[in-house]
């Protein structure tokens, strides 16, 4: 019955893969990226928008039969006429597509990824901007994420659904039932589990081809090195300034970025800083001093409406991916505050200060600011 629809200039995927064997070029004219999700076995890749021009290189017969495929017809046939255009006389589309040829279970490759990474991550990787490059350059990336909270826990769910390869869980904590009003990677279930235990079952559970490492310890001046070190960046997801202070000198001295978030009851604020880039401000740039306890109180005691952690964790989670995959225009010196009452987004300039006490030209050594600051009580 399908085959009856089928237009004269058609054939369907059975009878292009039985061409295809009898010598038959199949040609996919999808994009790169649209292909990274599974092509026919066999099949030569070129792009729609490239035939005219490299066509003859891959296929210099013109008498040749020559079979295209794309999404789901459409691109197809009009690259039949292209290629008519360019002298090859026997073209023919694939009826349906890529879509059809899957429902009927033709075999199909996948360049570097397997079917489940294919299938798992395919609106991703239909993206240009990603495509198959940068689903493997996710898969090879390592994160430390500090804190499994407010912050930690959404941005560790989208890092771990994204396909980021390695998740090294950093925190002390225990879950509390207080914790699951905001902190949406722990069920009641959990309530007392160490908080690393119970994000590890979570992302385990959302995507088992990620490593999730179980660090059930606090960050400090004696652990700092070992846990962040042989990252390729870190996600502040703390709740004190001592963390925060202690980080400024390790991601300074290992060279490693790190993607700030705070909250406090209805707003948040998200920053990157970058040791790598030469003008990037340091965190300190932005607070020299740790301010009084008084003047700084935590969700305990200021409080925190749940949604905000979670949109605030989004965009740490967002600027994280960018910078792995070197995309687009990160918040390197630039501070995006959000306020969930007016739903407004400001963004403050921040520049770098030679006179800043973390990263300045007359910082002392970072040592002595690590284990200064490491000792602070609040």
């Amino acid at each position: 019955m399908q085959a009856s629809c089928e237009r004269v200039d058609e054939v369907s995927p059975a009878d292009a893969l039985a061409q295809h064997k009898q010598g038959a070029l199949l040609l996919d004219v999808r994009e790169e990226c649209e292909r990274a999700t599974g092509m026919p076995a066999g099949a030569i890749g070129l792009a729609a928008g490239c035939l005219g021009a490299r066509m003859e290189q891959i296929e210099p017969d013109r008498l040749r039969p020559i079979l295209t495929l794309c999404g789901s017809g459409k691109r197809s046939r009009l690259a039949v006429e292209t290629l008519r255009l360019c002298g090859y006389r026997y073209v023919r589309s694939v009826a349906g597509g890529i879509r059809r040829w899957k429902a009927e279970g033709l075999p199909l490759s996948y360049g570097a990824l397997d079917v489940d990474a294919a299938e798992r991550y395919a609106r991703q990787l239909c993206l240009p901007q990603v495509g198959e490059a940068g689903q493997l350059a996710l898969a090879a990336a390592r994160v430390a994420l500090i804190g499994a909270g407010g912050l930690g826990a959404p941005a560790a769910l989208y890092l771990a659904a994204a396909g980021v390869g390695q998740i090294s869980v950093i925190d002390d904590d225990r879950v509390e039932r207080s914790n699951l009003q905001r902190q949406v990677i722990h069920t009641e279930a959990r309530v007392g589990m160490a908080k690393t235990a119970s994000a590890c079952l979570t992302l385990g559970a959302l995507n088992p081809r990620v490593r999730v490492y179980d660090c059930h310890e606090r960050l400090q001046a004696n652990n700092v090195d070992r846990l962040l070190a042989n990252h390729d960046l870190v996600i502040d997801g703390s709740d004190n300034f001592s963390t925060r202070y202690l980080l400024v000198a390790a991601s300074l001295r290992l060279r490693l970025p790190w993607v700030y978030g705070a909250v406090e009851r209805f707003g948040g604020q998200v920053s990157v800083f970058d040791p790598r880039c030469e003008d990037s401000p340091c965190y300190r740039c932005l607070f020299a001093e740790p301010p009084p306890a008084a003047e700084a109180p935590n969700c305990t005691q200021a409080g925190v409406l749940g949604v905000v952690p979670g949109i605030v964790g989004l965009l740490q989670a967002t600027e994280a991916i960018k910078l792995l995959l070197g995309l687009g225009d990160c918040l390197v010196g630039r501070l995006l505050s959000f306020d969930a009452l007016s739903m407004h987004f400001r963004q403050t300039r921040l520049l770098r200060d030679d006179a800043c006490p973390g990263c300045g030209s007359g910082a002392p050594s970072r040592d002595v600011i690590e284990v200064a600051h490491n000792k602070i009580a609040f």
